[in-house]
């Protein structure tokens, strides 16, 4: 049975389902005792598979399942990701919302990049950053991750700091109403911009009016839509991504560089991201009933753990503590840049 392809895998793909199954459960329990799950299942699992790393360091028999499912399976997620993405939906929202989400999903990821650059982040952790703040949190650090190549290390430490942030944004944005004297349809683009989780919008708006829970939600799932084009710009420019020197490269030979101006259709844009628009085009000609989309769903959550209790196995918890400090800088600066130009949006589109 070890022989077995499926054997080698079955191992470590098992420990990172129950690592997931372990961090479900302890977002039920959050749930039930506070009323809310300040930490998704998503971020528990990364911390989870990281303690169990800091104590144990998986062998031989483990590492191919593990390996496994920190690519593959989170591939696998992206692809059903798109199932959930409707393009009908931008033109339902109009064009002069469409536009200004755009311009601030751009300048936000601008201004996030650059921070965490000049605050010393390498590429790779620097684009998961800003993609995390600018867009959807867990969600676009997770579809973006195998685009750039991103390791285990740069995934967990920017999923790590953005959900800590997440949380405090939650708690802390209802301030701003009385102190910007904020409307109640104000308040709630405000927070479609800037909160990373559609959950964590609802959170966020609910104290505030039903007003800005219905704006806000709206605003989300535009900013969400954002998600697509980015992760196939990104796809685009993923090969000088991972060929950045953030790590020590391997030995690559003559014979395995591959000659210039032969790269492949595959190598621009990785099949997973194909599948992704695919489904996402499916979804808006009505091809995917609608009784299959919260499955998909809840399959794509799943998986979306699996992977990120894989990536923690993989963590070294010294590694991400040395970019501790640098990272919560970039996440929190690039915060305050994504709510000035939301700010700026709303004074300049006159919203009431």
């Amino acid at each position: 049975m070890a022989s077995h392809p499926l054997g080698r895998l079955l191992p470590g793909f098992l420990l990172c389902a129950l690592i997931s199954a372990a961090a479900y459960g302890l977002e039920h329990l959050e749930t039930h005792l506070a009323g809310r799950a300040w930490l998704e299942a998503l971020v528990l699992a990364i911390l989870i598979g990281t303690l169990v790393r800091s104590v144990w360091t998986p062998s031989a028999p483990w590492r191919a399942g593990i390996a496994f499912s920190a690519k593959t399976v989170l591939e696998i997620a992206v692809v059903l990701l798109g199932a959930s993405l409707n393009v009908a939906m931008l033109v339902a929202a109009g064009p002069g919302l469409i536009v200004g989400i755009a311009v601030v999903v751009a300048l936000a990821l601008a201004a996030s990049f650059l921070l965490g650059r000049m605050l010393g982040l390498p590429k790779r952790m620097a684009v998961l950053v800003a993609c995390g703040n600018s867009i959807c949190g867990n969600s676009a650090i997770a579809a973006v991750a195998p685009v750039i190549g991103a390791d285990g290390e740069d995934v967990a430490a920017s999923i790590a700091f953005t959900a800590v942030l997440g949380v405090l944004v939650v708690l802390g944005l209802p301030l701003l109403v009385p102190l910007l004297r904020l409307s109640d349809t104000q308040y709630g683009v405000l927070a479609g911009l800037t909160v990373y989780a559609v959950p964590q919008v609802l959170a966020a708006t609910a104290p505030v009016a039903a007003a800005s829970v219905q704006i806000g939600t709206l605003v989300k799932l535009v900013r969400v839509l954002m998600l697509g084009p980015v992760v196939l710009v990104l796809s685009l420019l993923g090969s000088r991504l991972r060929e950045e020197p953030d790590a020590p490269a391997p030995h690559v030979t003559a014979g395995d560089r591959p000659a210039r101006g032969r790269l492949a259709v595959h190598k621009l844009v990785p099949w997973f991201i194909i599948g992704f628009l695919a489904m996402a085009a499916l979804r808006s000609h009505g091809a995917i009933p609608e009784a299959a989309l919260e499955p998909l769903a809840r399959i794509t959550t799943v998986f979306t753990i699996i992977s990120m209790a894989a990536l923690g196995l993989g963590v070294d918890v010294r590694s991400v503590a040395r970019a501790g400090g640098r990272v919560t800088a970039a996440v929190t600066l690039s915060l305050i840049a994504l709510a000035a130009v939301s700010i700026a949006l709303i004074r300049l589109l006159g919203v009431g």
